[in-house]
């Protein structure tokens, strides 16, 4: 009689081993999706702290004479308020002037009527309520308003490409070389904090909302041109989508609202200034003081500047590439997964500059404002999420080169002997 026996049971297959890093990624993916907007105020802070020691170290070396009120100290506080933070302590201490100050020659000179209002503002009214100085309190509140900006970023950001690439684009971002102004007596935090709100507006058709922050633009930041275009966009592709969403009486008057709001931030201050002074061209005038030349031209600033730099056959070479560069990182498919707000935004912002930017140091900042350029440089543009290659170590890559530009930009620009002009 045979006795039957059960096969031995197969050895159980052994668990895959998960590299170490692949682990800590996963993690820190999942600590990103869950806790986004912590995560990206303790980078943020992170990175402004980084600024504050570069600008503490390159502080010995700075001419005094070109801090305004220099207490006589070398450090972190006289810093923040170099260069134009010079007219807004200026406007804080002594407001705007009734009468155009001229020039030797007769023309009008550079003066406080070229920097928007609610900034200084703002400044003079924190520091009446806490005693504080002018460099402390105007940087302090720079700071602040860069966090609730980048805040606000990573939320736009989150909603088109997702948590992790929103995380790294605003990390870029903050560790960008000119971020230090985010924390200075400037109006780029201000600026970005309106910018933010006014985007999320038309990215989610809240009108009203749209409409606030651009009327407020009207008084902290000349950005409306470029905001108009993108409302024109969003409203006549809300427009094409009437069949299958009718569009309401209400939400046609928020609509209206947003663009009229556009048109009349732009020339909210221009009026301003030239009720005040008695000249209805005092705002242009005053633009004009710090133009080579002494005048308002577009587009050609940037034909002379390249020139100047480059000789003429280097500057259309270089114009060309630049254009071309810009409008292939735009459109092509690797950006459309920004959607039609930021890019919109995007194209809008560089064609504004490229019309009356009179291109030099100072344009590094202004580029701040194209901020979802961020995610294309970190490869998440794409909407095909699976062509996102290589996230990670591209967000690594342009934080480390962005904080490395960052060191020259301070020990170059912010220390550098003033000839004419704003360097920065």
């Amino acid at each position: 009689m045979s006795v039957r026996t059960s096969p031995a049971p197969a050895p159980e297959a052994a668990a895959p081993v998960i590299p170490a890093w692949l682990r800590w990624r996963t993690r820190l993916a999942r600590l990103v999706d869950q806790r986004l907007l912590l995560c990206v105020a303790v980078a943020y802070l992170v990175f402004r702290l980084f600024s504050a020691i570069v600008m503490t170290l390159v502080a010995p070396h700075q001419d005094l004479g070109f801090v305004f009120y220099s207490t006589g100290r070398q450090d972190y506080w006289e810093m923040t308020h170099v260069w134009d933070g010079r007219w807004y302590q200026r406007i804080v201490e002594d407001g705007y002037p009734s009468t155009l100050p001229l020039d030797r020659n007769g023309n009008v000179a550079q003066n406080a009527w070229a920097f928007y209002p609610m900034y200084p503002m703002l400044v003079a009214g924190l520091m009446w309520l806490t005693g504080g100085s002018f460099a402390v309190v105007g940087s302090l509140l720079s700071l602040v308003l860069g966090l609730v900006a980048a805040l606000l970023m990573a939320v736009l950001f989150r909603r088109q490409v997702g948590a992790v690439a929103a995380f790294g684009a605003v990390c870029v971002y903050a560790a960008s070389p000119p971020s230090p102004v985010l924390q200075m007596t400037y109006t780029e935090s201000l600026a970005m904090v309106l910018l933010l709100i006014a985007l999320l507006g038309f990215q989610r058709r809240n009108w009203w909302l749209v409409t606030v922050a651009a009327l407020a633009c009207g008084v902290a930041r000349p950005i409306a041109v470029p905001l108009a275009l993108v409302g024109l966009v969003v409203v006549w592709q809300r427009w094409q989508e009437r069949v299958e969403q009718p569009i309401a009486r209400r939400e046609w008057l928020g609509m209206a609202s947003a663009l009229a709001s556009c048109g009349l931030s732009w020339a909210i201050w221009p009026v301003i200034a030239g009720v005040r002074t008695g000249s209805f061209s005092a705002y242009t005038d005053t633009m004009a003081a710090w133009r080579g030349g002494g005048t308002i031209t577009y587009f050609v600033p940037w034909a002379g500047n390249f020139d100047r730099l480059f000789g003429p056959v280097g500057a259309a070479f270089g114009l060309i590439v630049m254009i071309g560069g810009f409008l292939a990182l735009m459109l092509g498919p690797w950006a459309a997964g920004l959607g039609t707000v930021m890019r919109t935004w995007v194209l809008a912002y560089g064609l504004y500059l490229l019309a009356v930017l009179d291109a030099w140091t100072s344009t590094y900042r202004y580029l701040l404002l194209m901020f979802p350029i961020a995610i294309v440089l970190i490869g998440a543009g794409w909407q095909d999420r699976g062509k996102r290659l290589f996230v990670g170590w591209r967000t690594a890559i342009w934080v480390a080169l962005g904080l490395g530009w960052q060191v020259w930009w301070c020990w170059t620009l912010l220390v550098l002997t003033h000839i004419g002009g704003d360097p920065i």
